[in-house]
């Protein structure tokens, strides 16, 4: 899918927990998540540090989108 709408010009940025499917799939802009239960969370954090956490992603994904790039490239 994330191949199919960057065909139309729409940028995306894929979240992902296990980067070397995210690389097989063709996603190009790919940003590394935290586990496979849990992408975007923690359970062992605290409601603070989920937040943190989880911001600190998004963060990384809006800067995946407002880069150019030319090969597919993972947001460390």
């Amino acid at each position: 899918m994330v191949k199919g709408i960057e065909a139309t010009g729409i940028p995306v940025a894929h979240i992902c927990t296990i980067v070397p499917i995210s690389k097989t799939v063709g996603a190009n802009r790919i940003i590394p998540a935290i586990a496979i239960p849990y992408p975007l969370g923690n359970p062992k954090l605290d409601a603070a540090g989920e937040y943190k956490l989880r911001r600190k992603l998004v963060e990384k994904a809006l800067k995946a989108l407002e880069t150019e790039i030319d090969e597919q490239t993972v947001f460390e």
